[in-house]
């Protein structure tokens, strides 16, 4: 079995120099904690070489935080779900959709008042207000 040493030496001999991205951090404390929940690692060993990792900007500060660990850890610990997309209205769907607005709120007004009742104009106005809200709103979350 190959020392840690070499191990170390192997990990970082391409790319020792370079900067590690957070994602890399993240593997790093992915197989601290498998170590950890192996019982390799007790609890004041975890914390403090998952602050290591935290603070490690190059692959071979990175590789000095795991280097007396079994490199069976790093191929067994699960890797992460990529984090899910946020959906955005897109700006077309959103101004199609208040232009529709305004066209049945002109439908809607001139239906009121053709009907001549007072309280049929009334609630036309109550619902200007409302959809011209929330049209705004929905152009304003989409930009």
């Amino acid at each position: 079995m190959p020392e840690p040493e070499t191990q170390m030496a192997a990990a970082t001999a391409g790319r020792g120099r370079l900067r590690t991205s957070h994602a890399d951090r993240e593997q790093v404390i992915d197989v601290l904690k498998a170590a950890f929940v192996q019982g390799r690692l007790t609890k004041d060993e975890f914390e403090a070489r998952v602050g290591h990792a935290l603070l490690s900007r190059t692959y071979a500060e990175l590789a000095a935080v795991t280097a007396d660990v079994p490199a069976e850890l790093s191929l067994a610990s699960p890797s992460r779900r990529p984090a899910r997309r946020r959906v955005r209205i897109r700006m077309n769907t959103a101004v199609t959709g208040g232009a529709c607005v305004v066209v049945a709120i002109h439908v809607g007004m001139a239906a009121a008042l053709l009907s001549g009742s007072w309280v049929a104009v009334v609630l036309m106005v109550v619902f200007i207000i409302v959809a011209t809200t929330a049209s705004i709103g929905a152009m304003l979350i989409a930009r």
